[in-house]
């Protein structure tokens, strides 16, 4: 048997994971086609590659299934009730820096706080009968955050297209949604909370809690982490 490394499988994480193993003397590729999940490992014996999508990383190490895995803090915090029951985050990479923020429109010059918006929440329900939507692809973590907030008056919509064009397109009324520029945002007429920042995300090694490891398994482990400092 052997270590189960799992790792984006596409687009730029998957290419900076790639990068950040490769400075430790461990190449990671795909094998065959970019549309095979399949993958090699280089530079250490016992381990090898699981190439998946970014949003099943957290649910794989949550059931064993693979011993580590590269995904977002956002992802893990996002998926996992209980996270740090299931995963433990062995390092934070460097990359794949993002912000899940909460967004009002800017033209809400007098909503500036989480305080601003619950009464505003409370205010619009007056006027319009129903809850202010708040358009999101992240509902745990929001409600969490709200709800912290003492902000009531709210009702999470699902997105699943670009969030941040539901204000516009008259589906929500805020959007709570991952930026790293912020310049989506401001395309879309949008402003960020002063105290709006939910979490703070990147890129990190998560180790599984719920992966059985056989005595060759647990050594290959060592190796690995001893290589990866």
């Amino acid at each position: 048997m052997t270590i189960k490394l799992g790792v984006p499988s596409k687009g730029r994480l998957m290419e900076k994971t790639f990068e950040w193993f490769g400075a430790r003397g461990i190449t990671l590729a795909r094998s065959g086609s970019d549309r095979e999940y399949a993958g090699v490992v280089d530079g250490i014996e016992g381990v090898s590659l699981v190439l998946l999508s970014a949003g099943e990383i957290p649910r794989e190490l949550a059931a064993g299934r693979i011993h580590l895995g590269v995904t977002g803090t956002d992802l893990v915090h996002e998926k996992l009730a209980l996270w740090d029951q299931s995963v433990i985050a062995v390092e934070e990479m460097g990359f794949g820096h993002a912000d899940l923020i909460l967004a009002v429109p800017a033209a809400w010059t007098d909503v500036d706080t989480l305080h601003d918006l619950d009464a505003a929440a409370a205010a619009f329900r007056g006027v319009h009968g129903h809850r202010l939507r708040v358009a999101t692809k992240y509902h745990r973590l929001v409600r969490e955050f709200l709800r912290g907030a003492g902000v009531a008056d709210y009702a999470l919509v699902d997105s699943q297209g670009a969030t941040e064009g539901t204000v516009a397109n008259e589906t929500a009324e805020a959007i709570a949604d991952i930026t790293s520029t912020g310049d989506t945002l401001r395309a879309n007429h949008l402003k960020v909370l002063s105290d709006g920042v939910i979490l703070r995300s990147q890129a990190t090694l998560w180790k599984s809690r719920a992966a059985a490891l056989d005595a060759d398994e647990r050594t290959s482990l060592e190796v690995l982490m001893a290589r990866l400092g």
